[in-house]
């Protein structure tokens, strides 16, 4: 049977905080992933903090098994010492069929709970896993006497999960958002590439034979293995209020080709991506924040449609209703982004 709507908001145990009725957005274009089994990594937080978004301590792919007690152990110092000022803290727990799912969930929840804003889950293929975790959250939340319930974040890894993606992003108020996760999600379908993320030359379209001349070379153009995906994953985000998000890319050299699948992702509606390297950061805050002339002609277009309604021309285009709104989400974006990065709201002149 269905819960009923009227539970839905109502705590899954006893002494455990109300969940979210809304998710709150804040600037998220980059997340950070590092190993705290890795001491040097542990102590360069403090600095890296500040030039992110989001840090988030990785405990999962990436981490030998005979270091998950150390990674582990080094996130909660993370938590217990590094001042993270408006800089969000993530975790990245093990996957919940591995042996050490259940205790990074135990240990973090209960030693730095009130540190942590959100928990990424790995490898999510249905809305059972979410109610599996939303319920003990919830009895560890009550445990550690926390009065601000976690969020929770999953990655989608498998053909399953992209199946059900709308019934996980439904399945809890917890649920913050969504990562494509392309490395493993290739393995599960069988996708004949061994890249992490970004497109792949064979995947290509032709031009059709030239008439005059069948042998004459044909222009080819490589398309995007990851459109439908990221497309349904967004729209599913979108549906239930929650945050899409365009996971790793894999060849950290190629800061090309990183750009343009960050930037197909943000033009989707993604609102960030993950960073596997420092190099990776300043192109998902560029590639995620709005061009200053696109945000000058949205309010530009804002202040000349008056109430939103009708149609008019600007600049020899057609602006109308609809245009209206995607102004406003490109205007909102960059407020949101000035609020806490000075340089933007210059650029963008907002700076008071």
């Amino acid at each position: 049977m269905v819960k009923s709507a009227k539970d839905f908001f109502k705590p899954l145990a006893v002494g455990a905080p109300e969940p979210l009725r809304e998710i709150p957005v804040r600037p998220s274009r980059v997340i950070h992933f590092f190993p705290p089994s890795n001491a040097k990594m542990v102590a360069k937080a403090p600095e890296i903090a500040p030039t992110v978004d989001i840090l988030l301590g990785n405990l999962e792919d990436g981490v030998p098994a005979d270091q998950k007690e150390a990674a582990r152990a080094g996130m909660v110092d993370v938590g217990k010492t590094v001042d993270m000022g408006d800089t969000q803290l993530w975790t990245r727990t093990n996957s919940l069929d591995s042996p050490w799912g259940l205790d990074d969930l135990y240990t973090l929840v209960t030693e730095i709970g009130d540190k942590l804003d959100v928990i990424m889950i790995p490898k999510v293929e249905g809305a059972e896993d979410m109610h599996f975790v939303d319920r003990l959250l919830a009895q560890l939340e009550a445990k550690a006497g926390l009065t601000k319930p976690l969020m929770v974040h999953a990655i989608l890894e498998t053909a399953r999960g992209v199946a059900n993606v709308e019934e996980i992003c439904g399945a809890s108020p917890r649920m913050q958002g969504l990562s494509l996760g392309p490395a493993d999600l290739a393995a599960n379908r069988g996708m004949k590439t061994t890249r992490v993320g970004g497109g792949h030359p064979g995947y290509l379209v032709r031009d059709d034979p030239n008439p005059s001349d069948e042998d004459a070379p044909r222009a080819t153009a490589q398309q995007d293995l990851w459109h439908y995906t990221m497309a349904r994953m967004v729209d599913s985000c979108v549906a239930h209020g929650i945050l899409p998000f365009y996971g790793p890319f894999g060849d950290i050299a190629d800061t090309t080709a990183c750009e343009d699948q960050f930037r197909n992702a943000y033009l989707l509606g993604c609102v960030g991506a993950w960073s596997l390297h420092p190099a990776q950061i300043p192109i998902a805050k560029r590639v995620f924040s709005p061009p200053p002339e696109e945000v000058a002609h949205a309010q530009q277009v804002i202040d000349a449609m008056g109430d939103g309604t009708g149609a008019l021309m600007i600049d020899g285009k057609m602006e109308d209703d609809a245009s209206v709104k995607q102004c406003h989400v490109v205007v909102a974006l960059a407020r949101s982004l000035a609020s806490r990065d000075p340089e933007l709201a210059e650029l963008y002149g907002y700076s008071s």
